[in-house]
């Protein structure tokens, strides 16, 4: 009881840990699990005994016989469903051509050259240098976001850093596993006519189970024969017995039936694939914490001195300095990223959960069925993840400052709420160069935004996906224009410092506009308007124009005029070269910004 209440406690601490120094998780969990595991029992404690014992070794121990293994199965089958989910075929069309070859070429430069160099320098048979090298391929976003979550970037660059993390987790997962299974039947009989039927059922019970069960899924969430309340417990069942009844029609076909169903399920139209995502996450940071506690603690010593050679080092420079790089140049060919964004990318390339775990269990696995070299699988995995993680995590702001990939001033505009005067003010600055992004809980109001070529995004500022958004590295404005006071001030509070480090607006509520308890230090949009006056305004006039100004003489005579009539809004000041200023922000400072060749932006009647 005291073993496994620690690890849930460990575990979610490592998570806090990982949140709060802005580090991946998986690197805290995989030092707290070498700790309590091999590091205790061979440094600390005299018996020679773990702090946590993952398997039951007639003393103690939490799972006996093959126990641990079947745990770690399932925990995996919903971590890569969950991975699976994320995989929709737009996302894939619409990456672009870098993305793409990504997670194709680039994979398989990684797959190949990884285990050429495994099979010369570890003297591996090449069926388990394939299963190591499809391992590695897997980057993955949970490793991925904390790294650049707080690096201004290019947006390009991000973007691909992003989207490749995403995309090759599932497929890197699928490779591993299809290349598990072919050594598992190819074991005994060798890769002969009879071990390929083998294979083939498992790819076809595996992809079959998973097909037929994910459309009956979305069927019955679709018809509403399920309640809500019993909507996630039962979607979680359904990948578990998804796993279960592949794996006793063609034994090891479970997980590639689950990542099967989570992809067909992630590009289905079902109402509440957002909360089933939700649900999923979370499942999946608990079984993560529980997971790689107990597979860092499971390794033994004596694993861990298998790597202490000189090889070891070898293998980790050619796959980091040479591999990666060349799968990174020869996917951007004829792209538009210049070589110091390629150089970036090629050096934030950190290995994830799902090669940790996998590796582990499929370690274990071959290593029971005495395959020889199998016990190199899960230590060389381990040694690959927390070494790019390790590099990754302490490196890559500084290597992104010296590739000159770091934006030393973030100009993008992040505007809360999505409604008719947001996209009319999104337009004019996008139309002014500026990278503007909406987000709004009302899907209607995204999808009008998109229909004229605004970036808009589905989101929930209450939630925390919006921070995990790695795309907007280059947002440095926060405007918050939704017609609720509180969820203004509310975004401004949670977001303005990741969003608006150059300065984060809001608009004011009728009471504090009538109550003149404001001021231009309050982060306000405008002193004088409220989302009620905005709306009206837009809905009489709604153009956003220019007048021009060229002191600060007639840009007061221009506001004077506009108070008195109300049918213009003043929004910002832009300048002759080009920059814009919202107008509460530089009150005290408009006759250095106000120049012959300023202009006034307004919203609202043309002025006479």
């Amino acid at each position: 009881m005291v073993e496994l209440a620690g690890i849930i406690i460990l575990g979610i601490l490592a998570q806090w840990v990982a949140w709060k120094f802005k580090i991946p998780a998986i690197l805290p969990l995989i030092l707290i699990g070498l700790l309590v595991g091999p590091i205790a029992a061979e440094f600390i404690n005299e018996d020679g005994s773990k702090w946590i014992e993952p398997i039951w070794n007639g003393k103690k121990g939490l799972f006996p016989g093959e126990g641990l293994f079947y745990f770690v199965s399932l925990a995996i089958s919903i971590i890569l469903f969950e991975g699976g989910l994320t995989l929709k075929r737009s996302e894939i069309r619409n990456v672009g051509p870098v993305i793409s070859k990504l997670i194709t070429l680039g994979a398989a430069v990684t797959f190949f050259g990884a285990a050429i160099l495994a099979h010369y320098l570890f003297l591996l048979s090449w069926d388990l240098c394939f299963l190591f090298s499809g391992l590695i391929i897997v980057t993955g976003p949970t490793v991925i976001t904390p790294i650049l979550r707080n690096i201004p970037l290019k947006r390009d660059v991000s973007a691909v850093l992003k989207w490749e993390g995403i995309l090759i987790d599932p497929i890197g997962a699928l490779v591993a596993v299809l290349v598990f299974e072919f050594i598992s039947v190819g074991g005994e009989v060798g890769f002969t006519r009879t071990a390929l039927i083998e294979f083939g059922k498992i790819v076809l019970f595996g992809t079959t189970f998973g097909f037929t069960f994910a459309h009956a899924l979305v069927f019955a969430i679709n018809k509403k024969f399920i309640p809500h309340y019993l909507l996630n417990v039962v979607s979680l069942s359904v990948v578990l017995l998804v796993f279960i009844e592949s794996e006793i029609f063609a034994h090891e076909s479970g997980l590639l039936a689950v990542v099967v169903m989570g992809m067909v399920i992630g590009n289905s139209k079902l109402e509440n694939i957002k909360e089933l995502l939700y649900f999923k996450e979370s499942l999946s940071v608990l079984l993560i914490s529980i997971l790689f506690i107990l597979l860092a603690a499971n390794i033994n010593y004596q694993d861990m001195l298998l790597l202490y050679r000189w090889e070891t080092l070898a293998l980790f420079l050619v796959v980091v300095f040479i591999i990666r790089p060349l799968a990174v140049f020869l996917s951007a060919t004829q792209s538009k990223l210049r070589t110091n964004e390629k150089l970036f990318i090629s050096w934030v390339g950190p290995r994830g959960i799902v090669a940790a775990g996998i590796a582990s269990l499929f370690g274990s696995k071959l290593q029971t069925a005495g395959v020889v070299g199998a016990e190199y699988i899960t230590p060389l995995v381990f040694m690959i993840v927390l070494g790019t993680v390790l590099l990754n995590a302490t490196t890559a702001r500084i290597f992104a400052k010296l590739s000159g990939v770091f934006l030393t001033k973030s100009e993008g505009i992040l505007i809360v709420g999505a409604s008719k005067v947001s996209r009319l003010i999104a337009q004019y600055l996008s139309d002014n160069g500026r990278h503007v992004v909406l987000v709004d809980s009302n899907q209607n109001n995204i999808q009008e935004a998109q229909k004229i070529g605004i970036e808009a995004y589905t989101e929930n500022i209450y939630s925390d996906t919006l921070q995990d958004n790695v795309e907007f590295s280059d947002i440095g404005y926060l405007l918050a224009l939704t017609g609720n006071a509180d969820i203004n001030r509310y975004a401004v509070e949670k977001f303005g410092a990741q969003f608006g480090e150059n300065g984060s607006f809001r608009l004011a509520s009728k009471a504090e506009l009538e109550q003149r308890d404001i001021s231009p230090e309050d982060g306000v949009f405008t002193l004088s308007d409220d989302f009620n006056n905005l709306i009206e305004v837009t809905d009489n006039f709604p153009n956003i124009r220019e007048a021009p100004i060229k002191d600060i003489d007639s840009y007061n005579i221009l506001l004077d005029k506009f108070k008195s009539n109300k049918e213009q809004i003043p929004l910002f000041v832009k300048t002759s070269k080009g920059e814009l200023h919202i107008i509460p922000s530089i009150d005290d400072k408009l006759e250095k910004e106000i120049d012959a060749k300023s202009k006034l932006v307004y919203l609202g009647k043309s002025v006479d």
